[in-house]
């Protein structure tokens, strides 16, 4: 039974977007009456991202934030990390803080939990019939190549394992040990949940509305690289 879904929020240097998604996780309708909790960390940007949060959290106090800001910039990683030791809710959901997943979308995901089927969750880009902006070719044959690495050794048939979209237990995400501070979180997370005794993992497809370098992407061929090596030493050489 889930009563709350913890949306956790990692964000920087994202003032061009930070309002408009918290906008839309705020409105979005959630099934079966459960209510939601924005931990957003901010991880010490530069631009005018603080001052956006701040109005939004001034406009909208009956909203459940909890709101934490790093003292320096440690990575995507190491923002949830931190979003999931404070999280009280049920269930999370990384939110990340451009445009590129749609909120309306959490039910899709929820759907298979709700149902009594799966403990979590993985958000497909590839799969199903919704949008997805066609964007950088040699993205998508690195994150099929990544996936395909990480189901070898996982021995799960993901067709998505960098997907945002990942909705896990809040009580068996407080359990892992977590170490990567970038974009190597998604990885690490994937071998981890993977080996939870008795956990049961779907894929669920949803769309996907990415965003180019010049529009403000951050990762980058060096974190494709990274991945290779948190893949492998997550599943064979640090297993714990």
């Amino acid at each position: 039974m889930i009563s709350k879904l913890s949306i956790l929020i990692p964000v920087y240097n994202e003032e061009k977007t930070i309002g408009a998604i918290l906008k839309k996780v705020t409105a979005v309708l959630l099934p079966a009456n459960i209510r939601r909790e924005l931990v957003i960390v901010n991880d010490c940007s530069t631009d005018t991202t603080q001052e956006q949060i701040n109005i939004f959290r001034q406009t909208n106090p009956d909203t459940s934030i909890i709101y934490i800001a790093q003292e320096k910039n440690q990575g995507k990683g190491a923002a949830i990390r931190r979003a999931i030791g404070a999280a009280t809710g049920d269930y999370c959901i990384v939110q990340d803080a451009d445009l590129e997943y749609d909120p309306e979308e959490y039910a899709i995901l929820l759907k298979p939990i709700l149902d009594g089927y799966a403990d979590v969750v993985f958000g497909s880009r590839f799969v199903g019939g919704k949008p997805h902006r066609m964007l950088f070719f040699l993205h998508t044959v690195g994150n099929r190549v990544l996936t395909f690495l990480s189901n070898i050794l996982t021995n799960l048939n993901l067709s998505d394992m960098e997907t945002c979209f990942k909705m896990f237990p809040t009580s068996v995400l407080k359990q892992l040990n977590l170490y990567e501070n970038r974009f190597g979180f998604e990885p690490e997370i994937t071998s981890k949940i993977s080996r939870v005794p008795g956990i049961r993992i779907y894929e669920v497809g949803i769309s996907y509305y990415g965003r180019s370098y010049e529009e403000g992407k951050k990762i980058s061929w060096k974190d494709g690289f990274r991945a290779i090596f948190v893949i492998l030493k997550y599943n064979i050489w640090k297993r714990k």
